[in-house]
């Protein structure tokens, strides 16, 4: 019974897929033009060359990005649950949300979240 329901959604969803993609292919436009085609990033023309490095700055905002949206998965389970959790584990994550809370405000005095 378990197998043929999942066959079932399975399938529902191939199908479902394959119209959504069909459709798509039907009314998009197909005309380009040379502003279409041409690679970009952020929006702006390239300045330099492929082979001239990035600036360091590019990185470090990926890398804080990264680490601060990991942490929101560590908060998210602890709001659900704060009501079960003992007085000594409210406060360890009370206080990683402090340090995460000092190194923004780090991050944000040294100029570390600048793009220029």
């Amino acid at each position: 019974m378990k197998a043929s329901i999942i066959i079932y959604f399975f399938s529902a969803c191939c199908i479902l897929s394959l119209i959504i993609i069909g459709f798509s292919f039907i009314l998009t436009e197909k005309n380009s033009y040379k502003n279409k085609v041409s690679a970009y990033e952020c929006g702006f023309e390239t300045i330099n060359y492929p082979s001239y490095p990035f600036s360091i700055k590019f990185f470090v905002v990926g890398v804080i990005f990264l680490i601060f949206d990991l942490e929101i998965i560590y908060i998210i389970p602890w709001s659900y649950c704060s009501s079960i959790l003992t007085l000594k584990c409210q406060l360890i994550i009370e206080t990683f949300i402090v340090f995460i809370i000092i190194g923004l405000i780090y991050e944000w005095v040294k100029g570390g979240l600048e793009w220029i």
